[in-house]
């Protein structure tokens, strides 16, 4: 039996779990379990059932996080999918099938093994037995998902009805796709017995899933096909045309799997988790006696039934019970355990009332490292920069603000005008507002800069890019 080609579908945001995740920096970037982050898991998942290379989808704006990601991997040409804008799960998978059709070159109908880059499975063994018995069906034509047997009557899961009573491994035909219930329609369903958690993973024949997506929907089956012929590719990404954004937006279950006749489910009992909420990772995560998670500096009396992450600094708690408490450098959240599944509100009026919060941290990554925003006042800011070994800023120059330069670690090759010269440790350069300027780092070691902008706008869009390595 051929191998399955790995999709990871990387484009979500997961405001649920603010502010640890950021659109710009969301949660599968983020290592909340073990070392590695929910993306490089997904991946290393995904080489424990098969050889080939995984197809990526994700947004434009994390790209280089993406390729990041697969680099630190030693996965050096990953095909990474840019979609222009998110489409939900539907127009994404058919890209997918598309792109494995054209990398497989063959007259067989690729077997795609979809993935949500941020859900969580333990027991690698089970996954990989539930993958193999996947593919026997998905060869025969059908369209296949893991059904999760749940152990609570879970609100923030859908869920999959099924005619009879589930048999870990054994496939049946699906009843319905159900969208995620009240607490008193969750339990009833736990109650049944005859419906599973709906997990998002998928093993389906390429060719076999866009002929059913053609029958249900050929407006969005033709939208993918003409962007996928019309991308092009820029390095390790591929960039669908335009005509992407015409895609309705649909998920996999409402355009196929619920009106299709060929959808099949697999009872499936391995751990796991889509890591929605706060509450999720409380109950993913190793407690103390009093059935407390800390991660980071914590100092806790009498404290119960909590989640309490220290990201920057230290965190005290006395006599709370059953909260949720996430500390970053830029923002607290203080929230009821029982209400995690609400935080995503939060975020919306964060965007309602356009603070940068709910877009990105403190620090903030770029293809060539990161900054983080020290001070900053109306005139003024303070940055720390880091720049990776080898890696360059663009060749760019300022409108409204000039610069200082002091370097802290490493060499830095600096362009100001017609100079070139190199800074080590301990000294500094001064960019006059409009000079055309590039900072590089030669070395084999980080960069590490203070910069000091001065000027009457400190906006990031007060960049003009003369030269750009990244395509920006």
């Amino acid at each position: 039996m051929s191998e399955v080609v790995p999709v990871i579908l990387a484009g979500g945001i997961g405001s649920r779990l603010w502010p640890l995740s950021r659109a710009l920096h969301p949660k599968q970037f983020h290592s909340l379990v073990g070392d590695k982050s929910l993306l490089q898991d997904c991946i290393e998942r995904s080489r424990a059932v098969s050889s080939k290379e995984p197809i990526i989808i994700c947004n434009e704006e994390h790209r280089f996080l993406v390729a990041e990601h697969c680099r630190q991997l030693g996965i050096s040409s990953a095909n990474i999918i840019l979609e222009p804008e998110g489409r939900n799960t539907a127009p994404a998978i058919a890209m997918a099938a598309y792109a494995a059709i054209d990398r497989e070159s063959s007259e067989e109908d690729p077997l795609l093994l979809v993935m949500p880059s941020d859900h969580i499975i333990e027991v690698a063994k089970d996954f990989k037995s539930a993958v193999i018995e996947g593919q026997k069906l998905a060869k025969d034509g059908g369209l296949v998902t893991f059904g999760i047997q749940p152990t609570s009557p879970e609100t923030a899961y859908g869920y999959i009805e099924v005619a009879k009573t589930p048999v870990t491994g054994e496939a049946q035909d699906v009843v319905a796709f159900v969208e995620k219930p009240e607490q008193e329609l969750a339990q009833s369903y736990l109650e049944t017995g005859q419906f599973l958690w709906n997990s998002g993973i998928f093993i389906l024949g390429a060719k076999s899933f866009l002929q059913e997506l053609k029958i249900f929907d050929p407006t969005m089956t033709d939208l993918v096909n003409s962007s996928f012929q019309n991308g092009s590719y820029d390095n390790d990404f591929f960039r669908p045309s335009d005509t992407f954004l015409d895609c309705p937006s649909n998920s996999i279950d409402y355009a196929v799997m619920e009106k299709t006749r060929l959808a099949k489910t697999i009872p499936v009992n391995f751990k796991w988790s889509d890591i929605g909420s706060w509450s999720a990772l409380w109950e993913l995560a190793e407690k103390d006696e009093k059935k407390n998670r800390f991660l980071g500096d914590v100092v806790a009396i009498d404290t119960s039934n909590s989640l309490v992450l220290a990201e920057d600094r230290m965190v005290a708690t006395l006599g709370l019970k059953g909260l949720v408490i996430v500390e970053t450098a830029d923002a607290i959240l203080v929230a009821d355990k029982e209400r995690a599944q609400d935080i995503g509100r939060l975020v919306e009026i964060l965007k309602g009332e356009d603070r940068e919060q709910h877009l990105f941290h403190k620090e903030v990554f770029r293809p060539w490292g990161s900054y983080e925003t020290i001070i900053r006042k109306e005139k003024y800011q303070v940055k720390l920069i880091n720049v990776k070994p080898k890696a360059s800023l663009s060749l760019q120059f300022h409108r409204y603000r000039s610069e200082h330069w002091v370097v802290l670690e490493g060499k830095a090759e600096v362009t100001a005008n017609e100079d070139i010269f190199t800074l080590a440790q301990n000294e500094s350069t001064y960019i006059p507002l409009g000079a055309v300027h590039r900072l590089r780092n030669p070395g084999s070691s980080m960069l590490q800069l203070i910069e000091v902008q001065v000027g009457d706008y400190l906006g990031e869009d007060d960049i003009v890019r003369l030269e750009d390595q990244y395509g920006r």
